[in-house]
């Protein structure tokens, strides 16, 4: 090789590690205070990646496994999403996790770590930047199926809040995030595998918020999914009022027109297809039961009753409803009182089951009596809408795969989410 030839390849691995660590400027004109970001990325473990040669694979060679990984961490980094959703992280190889984890450390993230079972040698990695979220709690699913498939589960609180109420409280919000990795349909038979394995992170989400009596928010679901936008897995989301971010920002329909904007994975075959999602779920998508709707409408009209009629502020209306009690919360007792004083308590307005099932709602939590969060809760949730959503390398977002991408053979999928006020819709009860 000449020397101009050894000058120009060096000049075109330049510009090809710019545009691999360059982050999308799609995204910092979407940002501001209030949003929020979310990453998934499947990084392709070494054990995994194919060289040469069938028989090599990439973790051999600790050179190359080490300086593609110090790249997408270096990307990582330079986007700096306040969550970030890794699939088949090489956790087998210390060296690698602990590469993973000082450097996120010292950029200030929280780290959830769940290696598929039967050790695979990979797993998940998720990580929660402290300046924008709080872990309240965190789960581990294993599906225990064909594949050794995980998921993670994270319950999350902003650090900081959103908004303020009427009484001028802070409100912290909160959400639900999923990161997951389903099986790879190597044959038709496995498509009921996957989807088996949404239908039970859809199930996990419902027992946990049955188990500590959440109210509504969003839930967010990240991963490689494994399957198009034409697969029963996005068909079965998308009815249970999921929507797709990125197909949601570029305004993409469930069209079969529309199923090929756009791809995110090469996989060993050669196909490229689009299988990342960043799901979003939010409060006013939940189906909600006929009793509950009815809930709904009859606190409005109390709301109503109390904050328009009697002119009082949310304030004063939750001291109305607490009457004399010396604590600062509502019972069962001051609750029925009010409702007697406004004249709502009769058989053919409110009788007293009903009233009895009007309490239980406002209970969310059911210690037997009602704080003045729970009141506020009554009232309104907060959502997400997507503000933007980028795809790396750019090519992708065409439907088509560059030759000369060398990160993994999935692109990274970026969201910027901003919060919301909503319709309040009372939580889904767990199906029998």
């Amino acid at each position: 090789m000449t020397k101009k030839q050894r000058r120009e390849a060096s000049a075109r691995r330049q510009q090809q590690q710019g545009r691999q660590r360059r982050r999308p400027p799609a995204l910092l004109q979407a940002r501001d205070e209030r949003s929020v970001s979310c990453t998934t990325f499947n990084i392709l473990a070494p054990i995994y990646k194919r060289m040469d040669s069938e028989n090599c694979r990439e973790s051999q060679n600790r050179a190359n496994w080490f300086s593609r990984n110090e790249k997408i961490i270096d990307r990582l980094l330079a986007d700096r999403s306040s969550i970030i959703c890794l699939q088949e992280v090489w956790l087998g190889n210390d060296e690698l996790v602990n590469m993973y984890e000082k450097r996120l450390g010292e950029a200030n993230y929280m780290m959830f770590k769940l290696a598929r079972t039967n050790n695979r040698g990979d797993g998940l990695l998720t990580a929660v930047h402290r300046n924008y979220f709080r872990v309240l709690n965190h789960r581990e699913l294993l599906f225990n199926d064909f594949g050794d498939r995980v998921a993670q589960l994270l319950h999350v609180e902003s650090a900081m809040p959103f908004w303020q109420n009427r009484s001028s409280s802070c409100v912290q919000q909160q959400s639900l995030i999923v990161n997951t990795h389903l099986v790879f349909p190597h044959d038709h038979s496995l498509s009921i595998v996957r989807l088996k394995q949404v239908y039970k992170i859809l199930q996990y989400i419902e027992a946990y918020q049955e188990e500590h009596k959440l109210g509504p928010m969003p839930i967010i679901l990240c991963g490689d999914w494994n399957g198009s936008k034409r697969g029963q897995v996005y068909k079965f989301l998308r009815s249970q009022g999921f929507v797709s971010s990125y197909d949601t920002a570029h305004q993409y329909s469930d069209s079969e027109e529309d199923a090929h904007k756009w791809v995110s994975h090469r996989n060993h075959r050669g196909n490229i297809c689009g299988v990342d999602f960043i799901w979003l779920l939010n409060p006013d998508k939940c189906r909600k039961p006929l009793k509950i709707s009815w809930n709904e409408a009859v606190f409005g009209i109390i709301k109503y009753l109390l904050l328009q009629a009697a002119s009082l502020s949310e304030t004063n209306a939750f001291a109305l409803l607490k009457a004399d009690t010396p604590d600062d919360h509502i019972t069962y007792s001051s609750f029925c009182q009010a409702l007697c004083q406004l004249g709502m308590v009769h058989p053919d307005r409110v009788n007293s089951e009903e009233l009895e099932d009007l309490w239980n709602e406002a209970d969310r939590d059911r210690d037997g009596v009602v704080d003045y969060t729970e009141f506020q809760a009554n009232d309104e949730a907060f959502g997400f809408t997507v503000k933007e959503a980028v795809l790396f390398p750019p090519e992708v977002e065409k439907g088509m795969w560059p030759e000369n991408y060398s990160l993994s053979d999935h692109a990274p999928l970026t969201v910027v989410f901003s919060p919301v006020r909503m319709p309040c819709s009372p939580r889904t009860p767990r199906s029998p």
